[in-house]
């Protein structure tokens, strides 16, 4: 008998932030795979948090993250590719296997846009709703991003990441306005670019 077809499901967190990383992760559903399974974005912090640790404990995965400074380099989408990439090239060493097939939330796939994608992929948009290995892609990349960014918020407590995860909230803002842009912002995005210029002229 042929393998079993080894399917992924693929998410990014992270393409609009001001600050701080884009992360992707890849899943392939395992036997004991949580119920309930849904976009990260419809789901209570509690009940996400539980479902993480119990995708993290079943399922196979791998967790992509391209930083500020390289978003800066290659611009957002890109970068979010490279993000994919990573995470499916980590998912298929977990599984000591290459997968058979990537889905992907969106409408657009790595194939072309990122050097080293190499797998067959399908966008499907609102996938992370409709199909559970994205959904739980969904749900890892989101809890993995805002670890990072709670983490950075100890090293940088003025901009209230721990809050605001890195998105533009006015807290943020006037923050960024006040002390300017950290070695974690995206220089790449106008509202920093300009905070960068007009902090600069302030001084």
């Amino acid at each position: 008998m042929p393998p079993a077809p080894l399917v992924a499901g693929i998410d990014e967190a992270g393409r609009g932030p001001l600050a701080g990383p884009v992360v992707a992760a890849a899943v392939v559903l395992g036997k004991g795979a949580p119920a309930g399974l849904d976009d990260s974005k419809k789901l209570s912090a509690n009940r996400r948090a539980k479902l993480e640790v119990q995708i993290r404990g079943s399922c196979a995965f791998g967790i992509g993250v391209v930083t500020p400074e390289e978003i800066d380099r290659l611009n957002i989408l890109v970068a979010t590719m490279v993000a994919m990439t990573r995470a499916m090239a980590l998912l298929c060493e977990a599984l000591g296997a290459e997968c058979t097939e990537a889905l992907i939330d969106g409408n657009l796939t790595p194939h072309g846009r990122a050097a080293e994608w190499r797998w067959p992929a399908r966008a499907i948009v609102g996938g992370d709703g409709s199909e559970p290995a994205i959904s739980a892609a969904s749900i890892l990349a989101k809890e993995w991003r805002d670890a990072m960014m709670c983490e950075a918020a100890l090293e940088h407590p003025q901009y209230g990441w721990e809050r605001n995860k890195g998105y533009g909230s006015n807290e943020h803002m006037e923050a960024l306005r006040l002390h300017g842009p950290s070695p974690l912002h995206r220089r790449s995005f106008a509202p920093v670019a300009q905070a960068e210029m007009d902090f600069g002229t302030i001084r």
